[in-house]
């Protein structure tokens, strides 16, 4: 299978979609001033003890404090402790991991009360992102993720992925990392490491080694709880590092700066494909160019339509996700044959909804209510192909079979909010008040504008995006209205076509691609 990576970079988000077989399945899209905190370790503060919760809330800096519980403090968690306090103890002698003391493992079964107090300094690292009104959620046993393992302090152990079958595969990577991995340090071996030279193991090993050399080191100058000791690479680069496999037949990326962080980051992991990573430079907005923009307008929403006229109607509830099958205009068809019928659109409906689900990134309970088939063969060959679908789903996830009710249950795991995309254009033109200018005057507004940028600003070239059809219009003809204001005004003018606009929407960039804020609010009585 083909894949895609396409990047979006501008001033205000960045957005990365994926695409099998030029098809929409994965999409991230988030505000330049947003952190994704996730991998995040941090030296924080135990706020409040919760001994009917059995956890306690910690402070890491986060807008509302973060949870930990007593089964999520890890094994290792008495040996993280006393490293902390021999590296804050003395903050200019070095403390090795190798020469640490290992102190027993926690007891599976035990009292937070116990292993912590209000007050006490803690590492801890970010699993899930605050979703709704809950905090961010806390482990206390520390990794470091690479692409072809993790590296876990003081554990001592090394794990090789279930998705490696090949028994002498596996045999030989546990021999190989046992033999270059330094004292007191776990290893999980990743599925793709599968086939690696040592040399490439050994180079990622000491790269993630010397992560938690800097950790320590931040940890030390460290004074005031809570700081971030350890920071996830950016949001890009973290989808790469585990999403990375030979299939990708190009990443394209609109912005330089993150196109060579890109290329930096893939010559290093997988020189022979830091070719196919390409700058795009085209006019379009790369998602327009690529048909991202029309899938995103198409795939969101509350119903979502799928082949032959059925379609899916999504809610998302504070517990839970709920999906209904519905066959559309299909009820009509095959009329005589309703089983046969119900059959092909459940199977219709598993493989868009397990694209949903990796697209929307949806998480916890999904309850579907399929169509009722009274066939078990029926049933069975609906779970199957469901399965099958989801085996491409990186997150982890449990589906049970169809109750006797025709529902199909869903666990997904949820490591950050769903991704919400509201589909339905609000007017950018009358505000909201129903009532705009007369459309036949739009051209006009659009050159005041420019006379107001050319005479006031000084600015020789702009870039303006419009609707597709109205920047049509304004091309058309041998001499058109765009080649008319480009003479009149001397201006280095570009008109863009931007799906994501509508209709009367217009917005206009410098040449950097910073926007210039030309709106005002028009009353219409």
């Amino acid at each position: 299978m083909i894949s895609e990576l396409i990047v979006d970079v501008n001033s205000q988000e960045i957005s990365i979609a994926i695409t099998e077989e030029k098809q929409l399945v994965e999409f991230q899209k988030e505000k330049q001033t947003d952190t994704f905190s996730v991998g995040n370790i941090y030296l924080g503060r135990v706020k409040k003890i919760m001994p009917g919760l059995n956890a306690c809330f910690v402070d890491v800096g986060s807008e509302k404090e973060a949870f930990l519980h007593y089964s999520d403090l890890g094994p290792q968690f008495y040996s993280v402790q006393k490293y902390l306090k021999q590296v804050t103890s003395d903050r200019k002698k070095n403390f090795p991991i190798s020469k640490a003391s290992i102190m027993p493992e926690k007891k599976k079964e035990g009292n937070i009360a116990e292993a912590l107090q209000t007050g006490q300094e803690i590492l801890v690292q970010v699993i899930k992102e605050p979703i709704n009104t809950k905090g961010p959620r806390l482990t206390g046993e520390l990794s470091f993720a690479g692409r072809f393992m993790i590296l876990i302090p003081f554990e001592d152990k090394v794990s090789v992925s279930t998705k490696i079958k090949s028994p002498e595969e596996r045999t030989r990577l546990k021999q190989l990392m046992q033999s270059i991995k330094p004292k007191n340090f776990g290893i999980i071996i990743r599925t793709a490491a599968e086939g690696k030279k040592v040399a490439e193991l050994d180079n990622e090993l000491h790269s993630l080694i010397e992560k938690w050399t800097n950790l320590v080191e931040k940890t030390q100058k460290s004074t005031k709880p809570p700081t971030v000791v350890h920071e996830e690479t950016d949001r890009t680069l973290a989808l790469l590092r585990d999403l990375f496999n030979p299939s990708y037949e190009s990443i394209h990326v609109n912005d330089i700066e993150v196109y060579k962080r890109i290329r930096n980051y893939v010559s290093v992991i997988a020189p022979e494909s830091v070719d196919i990573i390409k700058l795009y430079r085209g006019e379009l907005p790369i998602f327009d160019h690529f048909g991202i923009t029309r899938q995103i307008k198409s795939s969101f929403g509350k119903i979502v339509s799928f082949k032959g006229g059925a379609y899916l109607v999504i809610e998302h509830t504070e517990a839970l996700h709920v999906v209904d099958v519905n066959s559309g205009n299909r009820a009509r068809n095959n009329a005589s044959n309703q089983e046969e019928n119900a059959l092909e659109v459940n199977l219709g409906a598993a493989d868009e909804l397990a694209r949903q689900l990796r697209l929307r990134d949806m998480g916890g309970i999904i309850v579907v209510d399929f169509i009722d088939m009274d066939k078990a063969e029926h049933r069975q060959t609906l779970y199957e192909r469901m399965s099958e679908n989801m085996s491409r789903d990186r997150a982890k996830h449990n589906i049970l079979p169809l109750s006797k009710f025709g529902l199909m249950q869903i666990t997904r795991q949820r490591v950050r909010p769903a991704t919400n995309m509201d589909v339905e254009e609000s007017c950018p033109v009358c505000n909201g008040k129903g009532k705009i200018l007369p459309s036949i005057l739009f051209t006009d507004t659009l050159e005041s504008k420019i006379e107001t940028l050319v005479n006031t600003t000084g600015k020789k070239r702009i870039r303006l995006h419009l609707h597709p059809y109205v920047a049509s219009y304004i091309k058309q003809g041998f001499i058109s209205i765009y080649r008319k204001w480009q003479m009149k005004y001397s201006l280095g003018l570009r008109v863009i076509p931007d799906q994501r606009l509508t209709y009367l929407e217009y917005h206009f960039y410098d040449k950097h691609g910073n926007e210039i804020d030309m709106k005002e609010e028009i009353e219409i009585k």
